[in-house]
């Protein structure tokens, strides 16, 4: 184990203590694990500095809301975690508390000598700006980044077609509103026929999720009702569950969420008003096992395929830069994964309309909206 910890110090901008500790010969990550205010990281690199028996080094800047969202963010680390396993790379984390940190971030990485890192990797859609910046100033780093695409040649850029997926939450949700349904501790109440979508940062990205949560729905009829909130945050609980309380109190069944973090709230809700939620990113019945009960399934996103491809072309020499490689349902980039405890009790007709739609997207045959109707 003393390897692994060593592989993954931990790196977090708490303060300009925390930026100290990033520096090392030329900015980067420092060698021997402590920054100048005399604390230790976590771990460190390899005891003589050394890279040269691992495959490739890795550093990777988390989105805003950090580690143990169970959700987007550890989706990223999965991926590295995997390329570790298989590969036996070495890797280096941060964990930016805004998104002025992003530019330092990418730069210290990009400009770091011991480690030479082979990948610098930018996970969420809000570190555009940043590396559009530092990209060209870098032009030998490779980069790559999560949900959002920088037209460079060393960056490669892995977008999601979460409408797609999250298309299948409306259909399910939808089909269950409609339908005297209970199990573990939730239950639905036919004749509300409403469900809910609880957004994190009112952005492109989750309003694709909720345009095609919409538009399953409307897939399925036109009465249902969907209610929508942002909270503002992919790190705040309480307002995840005011929001989705505010929705259950009105009769809402079912509610969707795209919000990292913020979502334990709604999960939270769920449990407090009897009824059902939907997870995001990872199978929340299992990262958020304790809401288990409640959580009928999860729109996974694999955020952790591309963190792990993206190593792997780098390793064999064929990093996609300049690309932008897209993953729906067609690739499994995206899918709907049914909740481990109660999951197995949705009823086989509704199972099959979900299963038929996700046919249907994947031939052609239902073109998803990535824009809300109120855009």
């Amino acid at each position: 184990m003393a390897s692994d910890i060593e592989r993954r110090r931990f790196l977090k901008a708490a303060s300009a203590a925390g930026l100290v500790g990033l520096a090392g010969c030329s900015g980067g990550p420092s060698g021997d694990g402590s920054g100048d205010d005399g604390s230790d990281d976590d771990g460190g690199s390899d005891d003589d500095g050394s890279d040269d028996d691992v495959p490739a080094t890795v550093g990777i800047v988390y989105s805003d809301g950090g580690l143990g969202d169970n959700s987007f963010n550890d989706a990223a680390q999965q991926g590295l975690v995997q390329a570790e396993e298989e590969f036996g790379i070495a890797y280096d984390e941060s964990q930016p508390e805004g998104t002025g940190e992003f530019n330092d971030f990418q730069q210290r990485y990009a400009s770091s000598t011991d480690p030479d890192y082979d990948l610098v990797s930018c996970i969420g859609f809000n570190q555009t700006d940043a590396l559009a910046e530092n990209a060209p100033e870098f032009p030998d780093q490779d980069f790559m980044i999560v949900d959002s695409v920088v037209e460079e040649d060393n960056v490669a850029s892995y977008v999601f077609r979460e409408h797609e997926g999250s298309f299948l939450m409306g259909v399910l949700a939808a089909q269950l509103t409609q339908t005297e349904f209970s199990a573990g501790a939730g239950s639905t109440d036919p004749e509300s026929a409403e469900v809910g979508f609880v957004g994190g940062v009112d952005s492109p990205v989750i309003r694709r999720f909720q345009a095609g949560y919409e538009a399953g729905v409307e897939h399925v009829s036109s009465d249902i009702d969907v209610t929508t909130s942002y909270v503002g945050s992919y790190s705040d609980p309480s307002g995840g569950q005011e929001a989705a309380l505010s929705m259950y109190q009105g009769e809402t069944d079912i509610v969707y969420h795209a919000s990292g973090a913020t979502g334990v709230g709604v999960f939270q809700a769920a449990q407090e008003e009897e009824r059902f939620a939907f997870g995001v990113d990872l199978d929340q019945s299992i990262t958020e096992s304790e809401f288990s009960d409640v959580i009928l399934a999860s729109m996974v996103k694999r955020v952790d395929t591309a963190v792990y491809e993206s190593v792997s072309n780098v390793i064999d020499g064929d990093h996609r830069g300049g690309e932008a490689v897209a993953l729906g349902l067609d690739s499994d980039g995206v899918e709907c994964v049914y909740g481990d405890e109660i999951g197995g009790e949705v009823p086989d007709d509704i199972v099959s309309a979900v299963s038929d739609a996700r046919d249907a997207i994947i031939a052609g045959d239902i073109d998803v909206p990535t824009e809300t109707g109120d855009d």
